[in-house]
């Protein structure tokens, strides 16, 4: 990724993403619900954007496999401090280069996180290009352009150094999904700071 994405920001706040997040609790445990649904025992998966693997870690005993991945190095190192089951395993990649080969996981997770990347589009490219043909989707993300009590508080988290580089509304988000190579299934709207938007879509 460039280096207009952010990068040192999330490496200064690796330590404290667990307490940051926890404003969201509830919001995640409906995410974590809705996950365990879609996922299969047999299914071999890829996180990116995993931060401190607080999903992975959840999510991992509903699947055969997890390579949860993020492109801040010290997030990363946080994630690897907590105990992890033996079919999850952590590493650094950059979300718009994956080294991984073409047709390679059943399912691939990035949650919270295209808003707060520059570059969206390639992200979804190397989705679409990692996805197995039957591979699955799951994108739930932040959306910014919403009240003004939203709008407010996301300039506000602005200046802390958080930048947000696409404020989708609910239905702008689902439509962006769809023009870049994925054919929604569903999508469910969840409360939490800002509307979350827990979307699974089809590789076109």
């Amino acid at each position: 990724m460039k280096s207009s994405d952010n990068k040192q920001f999330w490496n200064r706040v690796s330590h404290r993403y667990d307490f940051i997040i926890k404003k969201d609790a509830k919001a995640y445990e409906m995410m974590y619900s809705y996950m365990a649904d879609d996922l299969k025992s047999d299914m071999h998966a890829l996180e990116l954007a995993t931060g401190t693997g607080l999903i992975s870690l959840r999510i991992a005993e509903h699947v055969k496999s997890v390579i949860a991945t993020d492109f801040s190095p010290e997030m990363v190192a946080e994630a690897k401090k907590k105990t992890a089951p033996d079919n999850l395993h952590f590493s650094v990649e950059d979300a718009t280069a994956l080294t991984f080969q073409g047709n390679s996981f059943d399912v691939v997770i990035i949650s919270n996180a295209l808003h707060i990347m520059s570059e969206p589009e390639r992200v979804l490219a190397e989705v679409h290009r990692v996805l197995k043909p039957d591979g699955i989707l799951i994108a739930p993300s932040f959306t910014h352009r919403g009240s003004l009590k939203q709008r407010l508080l996301s300039r506000a988290m602005s200046l802390t150094g958080f930048k947000v580089f696409h404020k989708w509304t609910p239905e702008s988000y689902v439509q962006f999904l769809s023009a870049n190579g994925f054919a929604i299934r569903r999508h469910e709207i969840i409360c939490a700071t800002f509307p979350l938007v827990y979307a699974v879509a089809a590789k076109n």
